[in-house]
């Protein structure tokens, strides 16, 4: 199912990357990239595994420091800021881990409660409750409050991190592989909240994926990082309508007849 098409302001950029370029030992990960996301824009970052779409959020967030190269979020550049600024800007940031990264010791609420916990003071008993309340019936899962983490299917917990990452109201969505170990039906639902969360929450998002149901559901721009570089972007059809065969290798690879 194809993404509608919504408008995009070009001139509004709340992501700038330019020559980016990150090495482990002698292995080359990312050779000069350049990137931009706009504001209220879904972009879908494609890439088989191990071609560092995950070093390439990790950047972004200040998690992986580069080696060379500008990255400037929400108007900072990130390798360049104190580490208490830095905390400041990574509160902007949602970042929806591949796992969930939920504690399992912890009830959802707890789990919810806790960055509100680290990061927000002077915060009542009622705020709290309802921020927590807002957000999982923001992702559909407002009866789960009371339950532990392994009390829920997959498709579950990655709603409920989802909804951990909305509760300090991030400006950017970091999503890495949102869709890994669903289902196909689990899939298209976390793909629509995926499109949900940008309506109703105003985000800029950058979706992390090798699922082309996902890129095609969710993307309002696809960028294809090919050895260590962006060498495709536009439309889902604009990108696979094209002739390379690593391009069309990786289609292939996700849409077997």
């Amino acid at each position: 199912m194809q993404k509608e098409k919504r408008p995009i302001d070009l001139n509004n950029k709340v992501i700038t990357i330019r020559g980016l370029k990150k090495s482990f030992d002698e292995l080359d990960i990312l050779r000069g990239v350049d990137l931009d996301l706009h504001q209220s824009e879904n972009l879908v970052v494609l890439g088989r595994s191990g071609t560092g779409k995950s070093v390439l959020i990790k950047i972004i967030s200040g998690l992986l420091k580069p080696d060379e190269g500008y990255v400037n979020v929400l108007g900072q550049e990130v390798a360049k800021i104190s580490g208490r600024e830095l905390d400041r800007l990574r509160m902007k940031i949602g970042f929806s881990f591949q796992n969930s990264a939920l504690y399992d010791s912890m009830t959802v609420r707890e789990n919810l409660e806790f960055p509100l916990v680290r990061n927000v003071r002077n915060m009542t008993r009622g705020q709290t409750d309802k921020l927590v309340e807002n957000v999982l019936d923001a992702v559909g899962l407002l009866r789960a409050i009371n339950q532990m983490p392994s009390e829920l299917s997959g498709g579950q917990r990655k709603r409920i991190g989802i909804a951990r990452t909305l509760i300090l109201k991030p400006e950017i969505m970091l999503y890495d592989e949102p869709t890994a170990g669903l289902d196909p039906i689990t899939s298209m639902d976390i793909n629509n909240l995926i499109n949900e969360v940008q309506e109703r929450f105003n985000t800029s998002s950058i979706i992390i994926t090798h699922d082309l149901t996902c890129a095609r559901a969710t993307g309002d721009r696809i960028v294809m990082l090919l050895e260590g570089q962006f060498q495709y972007q536009g439309t889902f059809e604009e990108i696979f309508r094209n002739d390379d065969p690593r391009v069309k290798a990786f289609y292939n690879y996700n849409f077997t007849d």
